[in-house]
């Protein structure tokens, strides 16, 4: 669990992000929550702006429920489905292409998770070429 706390407006750094479970404290200019589409892209441009910059993610891989579970994996199967019912149902007899079709559904399961695997690690790595530091963990705003 992290805490986040507003520190006095200076030239300091503005929050000071403490891991209860290893008593450690790292500061930072900017604690961004979550690292879905709308996180990582904040963590990343306030870095470029030079903010350093942590973002707090608890899922094991960056890139929140989109990236993970959600738009990314569903459209990687349904393209793929798409290519299956076209190959299957579709004009291609009349168009000289012939043959039987068969759907492999592991092979399509982990061309989906190799996809996602690869988004995800672009965000690891883009947070690495930025220097923003992403942690595993929750976050919360315990105070304003």
């Amino acid at each position: 669990m992290y805490s986040v706390c507003r520190h006095t407006l200076t030239r300091q750094p503005v929050w000071n992000i403490s891991l209860r479970a290893f008593s450690s404290k790292q500061d930072a200019d900017l604690v961004v929550i979550g690292s879905g589409p709308g996180g990582y892209v904040a963590a990343i441009k306030a870095a470029q702006l030079g903010m350093k910059t942590i973002c707090v993610e608890k899922d094991m891989t960056f890139g929140g429920t989109c990236l993970n579970v959600g738009c990314i994996p569903s459209k990687a199967m349904l393209n793929n489905s798409h290519f299956y019912h076209l190959a299957k149902h579709g004009d291609l007899k009349a168009r000289g292409i012939e043959g039987d079709v068969s759907l492999n559904l592991d092979t399509m399961l982990k061309a989906k998770e190799k996809s996602v695997k690869e988004l995800t690690g672009g965000i690891a790595m883009l947070f690495k070429a930025n220097k923003v530091t992403g942690v595993k963990g929750h976050g919360t705003i315990s105070s304003p």
